[in-house]
């Protein structure tokens, strides 16, 4: 798969030969669906929590005797039933995080990688660097790229004044090679590679 190489001004600068066993797969959806649940598991804190009726510290004694009041039988007021008692089936603090094989992992990636491009959403430039961190200006130059909600992926680190000037860009996400994942690149609807970025990801597949 060959594809055009831009600058950040929006020339040409080349073009770049894509590997078809990273970016020529025929997406699967159940392998991607798999690695976004697994991913958004792995970010839940779990932390949520209710008391339950064994936790309220409320008195024990009988509300009223069992028979004779033509009342329903009831033995404690932390039932669920009353205002102020345990919650019937609340949540408990968990664990929300699942395994999913490493080998199942990779696959998905190359997947979603495969699907940008199969979308003709995967944009490939020459290098993600800017002399100052000037939000405004960048802003103009993905404007004349068309990118107004995009994820970029760089090489090993990120140029520190692309990076500053970036995060203030809404609807864009700016990542090294190594954070790439599913889900920011589903959620984006362009994926801009740099070059070290492809061969990056084409030394880690290989």
């Amino acid at each position: 798969m060959k594809l055009d190489v831009t600058t950040l001004d929006g020339g040409k600068a080349g073009s770049i030969e894509l590997n078809e066993a990273i970016f020529g797969l025929e997406p699967r959806a159940d392998l991607i669906h798999r690695y976004v649940r697994w991913q958004l598991a792995k970010r839940q804190a779990g932390t949520h929590k209710t008391l339950g009726r064994s936790e309220i510290s409320r008195t024990t004694k009988k509300l009223y005797r069992q028979k004779g009041t033509g009342n329903a039988r009831h033995g404690a007021a932390s039932a669920p039933q009353f205002r102020g008692g345990g919650k019937a089936f609340g949540p408990v603090v968990r664990d929300h995080d699942h395994d999913l094989p490493k080998r199942v992992r990779q696959l998905a990636l190359r997947h979603a990688l495969s699907a940008k491009a199969k979308d003709g959403s995967i944009v490939v430039l020459e290098a993600a660097t800017v002399s100052e961190p000037k939000t405004k200006a960048l802003k103009e130059r993905f404007g004349k790229l068309g990118l107004t909600n995009a994820l970029i992926i760089d090489g090993a680190t990120v140029d520190g004044n692309f990076g500053l000037a970036a995060r203030n860009i809404p609807n864009v996400d700016v990542l090294p090679v190594q954070g790439i994942n599913v889900y920011d690149i589903l959620r984006r609807d362009k994926l801009v590679l740099t070059k070290a970025a492809v061969d990056a990801l084409e030394a880690r597949f290989k």
